[in-house]
């Protein structure tokens, strides 16, 4: 993950602030001064800002929400636009957003302070697969659904290989479940419109073995112990 995406998903900052601490030489990786601003932060690596360790925490928490729509998903948003954050205000730890969810999709979150559990969640090497329901304009063929299945550009990028099966469908639109294993900026809705099948509404169901089940949009519960044995191994 790179350094200023973590600091900022901390809660400390906006990625920009983060920008700056690091080209004043505030931020510290395993002791030494950071002076690369693109560094991408390994699993293992002890951060610090102004000499406090982002790492160190008194306990650690993990939460699940059901994100609305009409939330940007960051800790801080120097749009003042309303953030996820305003949906948590009885979590006292300070937690911050795994990944994203762009303003206009809904769905499963995690919630943390782990930054291990969070870089394993997100790295491309770990291939957690996240499920989405999307309901789309218009009929699939079978042939866009191969391609969507087996890699689509999307715009200089080729996806990898998804899993996309049709819920239901009627003459004006059709409900997909897609599975994808990376997180490109939008990716979804850029895989449908791709094959001419914009999204018209968008949500995430699941992040690995974690599923959205019954929870209600905009609320959130604490992840299970089996959920957070999950994210810690997988």
């Amino acid at each position: 993950m790179r350094i200023n995406r973590y600091i900022a998903g901390s809660g400390l900052c906006s990625r920009r602030k983060a920008d700056e601490l690091i080209k004043n030489g505030n931020v510290k990786v395993n002791g030494a001064v950071l002076r690369e601003p693109g560094y991408d932060v390994k699993e293992g690596d002890r951060v610090t800002v102004n000499g406090t360790d982002l790492m160190e925490q008194e306990e650690m928490v993990y939460y699940l929400l059901n994100k609305p729509t009409g939330y940007v998903t960051t800790a801080k948003d120097e749009q003042d636009r309303a953030t996820v954050m305003d949906l948590v205000p009885d979590i006292s730890e300070r937690v911050f957003p795994v990944g994203r969810l762009d303003m206009n999709t809904s769905g499963a979150l995690i919630l943390t302070n782990d930054g291990k559990a969070a870089y394993r969640l997100t790295h491309p090497k770990t291939q957690v697969f996240k499920t989405y329901r999307a309901l789309v304009s218009g009929i699939i063929s079978k042939e866009k659904i191969w391609k969507l299945r087996n890699g689509i550009d999307i715009g200089g990028y080729v996806t990898r290989p998804a899993i996309v099966t049709i819920v239901s469908e009627n003459k004006n639109s059709t409900l997909l479940e897609i599975s994808i294993s990376e997180g490109k900026n939008r990716q979804v809705r850029k895989m449908c419109k791709a094959v001419g099948n914009p999204v018209q509404e968008l949500t995430r169901i699941s992040i690995g073995e974690i599923r959205l089940g019954r929870l209600k949009e905009g609320t959130f519960r604490k992840l299970t112990k089996a959920e957070i044995d999950y994210i810690k191994n997988c």
